[in-house]
């Protein structure tokens, strides 16, 4: 290959002329070479052209064209060699763009991130175009001066964004005479690295923990006033992207978005749907949601997103049948057309004319109170339907939402609420139960709730009968505004009670119950009957009972005080329950009462004494609490608890005492809380301090204190004997009283008075038939001091006086004459000691004096008195009393002789002294 070399002359002193001529040989001589070797032997001259340079933050870009005509002869590949220069800081090589020959007159470009932000130094970039070892001269074209040679320190760059975590190096460029700090402490940057790059530049490699907070990061190296502002964040991390459509003609999209970039407003992200940019709905939350227009599909497909900022770029696939996912609008229009008590026709209509052929499921929330129900409804295209089983007299509201059938994918939004009052019916049957009080039976009856109501009730009607008086006019009693009746029942029979409520529709069904008569209660013990305390309530268990025939009744009221009791009734298929009461107090003791419910009356079967929560027992507890001394014990008892000062269950007691001015304490206990005493014992004679305390599931408590002086046991023995010597005086004073009192009566009882003889005769008794009394010369002579003559007269046998038989009042009671047997006359004769042949046969007794009266012919008989050989002198030492009354007969049997009849009275015969 032949090269035109390029001559340069250089003439002194001669003439242009002569010039002239030398060049125009040149160019000869150089147009002939490159006539006969072409482009082989010469500079290329297809170079670029029409450069341009700018930059973005820290990237170069430059862009050229080839408009000579030399590069058509160009028929291989065209390679343009680029090169960075910085001053004081040699680059290398820094790339080549290749340019084909069909390439070749079009634009071409090039791009170069630089490590460093373009302020911190000046830039160029040479290029030139190679071609079979051909190359072009070097063009270079500059781009940035460097803020180094404009003379204004600081960091570069400015307001840069960065990503979390990566690692960028900064520029220092310093003032003249100032110092670099290596290692500054920068707030949310991590270790960092420093180099010098020339005389007032520096290069400072720090690595990004963490994202920017509320502006940015504060970038600086000797003093915060010169640093640059630097916004940490994350590129795009969106995720989960959900397709669907709501009215069949449209793609909604949504995704969640992942971490938040904190740079958004400086490179807000970017979403990108189906390559059509979508505007962002998101509202600040977390779900995102894009939406664009589309023609009807019925089959799968791709759905993709893009996410981009300026820190990098995510992309979401969702493959989806939009026909499967359809989001309905919420039903419109909604209307309570037809209302009736107990149901009502509800109707809505439908915004998307596509709805009218789908397959729909419809839920409506129906609400009263606080309760809340759903029903679902199904129909093509459905647009109305009817709720049954409402409340009577009760306002409702209602939403509703809407689904397709098949494919569900999401419910609509609820609708706006209706709101509608259903018309008034009867009430409800009521719940009835009863209480005995006394001798008083209480019917009970829970007042209806509003929903139980169905209208304003006017009053109640108890009628009450006895069990089995089928056909008489029971008794009928009208109750106003209250939920009980107290009746006055003969307890010995059975009654059965019916209770109805009236309102203005009319009266509710009869609620009955039996009430058992007074005999002892029917009772059912069930086994495994327990109870446990939770959180305020109850928890009860029983074994089934066969005789439940239509359920279980539960029933509670405290132990202490009047109450009204309430009730629960269980279904009969349950055996336990959960009882609750506003009215349950802590530290009350409650009765709970389990029946089971018959078709007549109920049944007991196990009660239980419990309460919801025990508390501790206020001190002083015993309030009678006493003690004595017995030898060197000390028993301190108390009354009886009364159970209304029972805050819990007392499960024993425990005495505690010291003696005065000593810190060691001794104790006993029991474990029987009806025990009233307790004993301390092997006292010492001192003062004790003592304290009894109650013992229950929540410790001990009621502590009451008592303190005692023991005494020496001689000193215990003075109080006896002087409550002896009192008791013994006064009961003799007693005695002397009363005998002082009642002496006439007792001196009549213990001593009574001796009366005076007293004779009677009878008025017909004849002198000549008159025996005079003998007595014997022998015998002591008696000293009669009176004897007196009464006429009375005999009937019958008797002596009367005055139509009575004729008694001593003076002798003891029952102690009265006989009747006068018949016999022979006697003879009287005297009395002797001794007379075995006297003419005496009987004896005449006399209870005073033992007077003997024999006749001839007669034996004594034994008995009372005087036997034969009996001493009558001693026979009078001793006082007998009367036991019988003989008669004598002073008359002979021949004759009806005139009777005499001796009266009860007594003969005064003086001893011999």
């Amino acid at each position: 290959m032949k090269t035109c070399w390029p001559v340069h002359l250089t003439f002194k002193g001669k003439t242009d002329h002569m010039m002239i001529t030398w060049l125009l040989l040149v160019s000869l001589v150089c147009k002939s070479t490159q006539d006969g070797n072409g482009q082989e032997n010469g500079v290329l001259q297809c170079e670029p052209e029409n450069l341009t340079l700018s930059s973005s933050g820290q990237m170069i870009m430059l862009t050229w064209t080839e408009n000579d005509p030399s590069c058509s002869a160009v028929h291989d590949v065209l390679v343009y060699e680029l090169v960075v220069l910085k001053p004081d800081y040699p680059i290398p090589l820094t790339g080549e763009v290749s340019v084909m020959p069909d390439q070749i007159g079009s634009s071409h470009s090039w791009s170069w991130m630089s490590p460093f932000a373009l302020e911190c130094f000046s830039h160029s970039v040479r290029i030139r175009s190679r071609y079979n070892k051909q190359t072009s001269p070097w063009k270079q074209e500059h781009i940035h001066p460097g803020m180094e040679n404009l003379k204004k320190p600081g960091v570069y760059p400015k307001d840069g964004l960065f990503e979390v975590g990566s690692n960028f190096t900064f520029c220092c460029i310093l003032q003249a005479g100032e110092s670099f700090n290596s290692s500054p402490s920068i707030k949310g940057l991590g270790s960092s690295e420093s180099r010098q790059i020339s005389n007032q530049t520096y290069a400072l490699t720090v690595h990004l923990t963490e994202v920017s907070k509320n502006t940015c990061t504060n970038v600086f190296c000797t003093s915060p006033d010169h640093g640059a502002c630097a916004y940490i964040g994350y590129p795009p991390q969106d995720k989960d992207l959900q397709c669907e459509t709501q009215d069949l003609q449209s793609v909604e999209c949504y995704w969640t978005v992942g971490r938040h970039s904190a740079v958004s407003f400086k490179s807000p992200t970017v979403y990108h749907l189906l390559g059509r940019q979508c505007r962002d709905r998101g509202d600040g939350s977390e779900i995102r949601g894009c939406k664009i227009e589309v023609e009807k599909h019925s089959g799968e497909r791709n759905w993709t997103l893009t996410a981009e900022n300026k820190l990098g770029k995510v992309e979401l696939l969702d493959r989806a049948d939009l026909i499967k996912r359809v989001h309905m609008f919420a039903p419109k229009a909604m209307m309570a057309s037809t209302i009736n008590a107990r149901n009502v026709t509800l109707e809505w209509e439908w915004t998307v004319q596509h709805y009218s052929t789908l397959n729909i499921r419809c839920q409506v929330n129906i609400s009263h109170g606080e309760t809340h129900t759903i029903r679902e409804y199904f129909g093509v295209g459905l647009k109305f339907t009817i709720l049954n089983n409402l409340i009577p007299y009760w306002n409702y509201n209602l939403t509703v939402r809407c689904a397709t059938t098949h494919h569900l994918w999401k419910w609509s939004d609820w609708s706006t609420t209706v709101n509608f009052h259903t018309r008034g019916d009867v009430p409800d049957a009521l719940d009835v139960w009863w209480q005995a009080v006394g001798d008083k039976i209480i019917i009970l009856w829970k007042m209806p709730l509003a929903n139980q109501s169905h209208g304003i009730i006017k009053d109640y009607r108890v009628t009450c009968e006895k069990s089995g008086s089928r056909g008489k006019e029971p008794q009928h009693t009208t109750v106003y505004n209250n939920d009980s009746l107290t009746l006055s029942l003969d307890r010995t029979e059975e009654y059965i009670v019916t209770v109805t409520a009236r309102n203005e529709n009319g009266s509710s069904s009869p609620s009955t119950i039996t009430i058992p008569s007074c005999s002892p209660e029917r009772t059912e013990r069930a086994n495994g009957f327990g109870i446990v305390r939770s959180g305020g309530s109850f928890n009860l268990s029983w074994s089934p009972s066969p005789a439940a025939s239509c359920g279980y009744i539960v029933d509670w009221c405290p132990t202490v005080g009047h109450c009204k009791v309430e009730w629960l009734k269980v279904a009969p298929n349950q055996t336990s329950a959960r009882i609750f009461s506003k009215n349950f107090t802590d530290g009350v003791r409650y009765l709970i009462s389990v029946y089971a419910c018959t078709q007549g009356a109920p049944v007991l079967l196990n009660r239980l004494e419990d309460y919801v929560r025990e508390t501790r027992i206020k001190d002083g507890l015993f309030k009678s609490l006493k003690w004595k001394q017995q030898n060197s014990d000390v028993e301190v008892y108390w009354d009886h608890i009364n159970q209304r000062e029972q805050s819990a269950f007392i499960q024993g007691y425990v005495l505690y005492w010291s003696e005065k001015d000593s810190n060691e304490n001794f104790l006993v206990s029991t474990v029987n809380p009806e025990d009233t005493s307790l004993t301390a014992t092997n006292l010492h004679i001192s003062n004790y301090k003592f304290k009894v305390v109650a013992q229950t599931a929540v410790g001990e408590c009621g502590t009451t204190y008592i303190t005692a002086t023991l005494n020496p046991l001689t000193d215990n023995m003075v109080k006896p004997v002087l409550i002896s010597l009192v008791a013994v005086f006064g009961v003799l004073s007693l005695i002397t009283i009363l005998c002082y009192k009642h002496w006439t009566c007792i001196k009549q009882k213990v001593y009574p008075p001796v009366p005076e003889p007293v004779l009677t005769w009878p008025t017909s008794l004849d002198a000549n038939k008159f025996h005079p009394l003998h007595v014997d010369h022998e015998a002591e002579v008696l000293d009669v001091s009176e004897l007196r003559y009464d006429s009375v007269p005999v009937v019958e046998g008797y002596v009367i006086e005055d139509g009575k038989p004729l008694a001593s009042t003076q002798t003891p009671g029952g102690y009265y004459n006989q009747p006068l047997k018949k016999s022979t006359p006697p003879l009287l004769t005297s009395l002797t000691t001794d007379t075995p042949a006297s003419s005496f046969r009987s004896v005449f007794c006399n209870p005073s004096y033992n007077l003997l009266m024999q006749t001839g012919e007669q034996q004594s008989s034994p008995g009372p008195c005087l036997q034969e050989g009996t001493s009558l002198e001693g026979s009078f030492s001793e006082y007998q009393p009367q036991s019988n009354t003989q008669t004598l007969n002073f008359f002979d049997t021949t004759d009806e002789p005139e009777r005499m009849s001796c009266v009860s009275t007594y003969i005064l015969l003086p001893k011999s002294t």
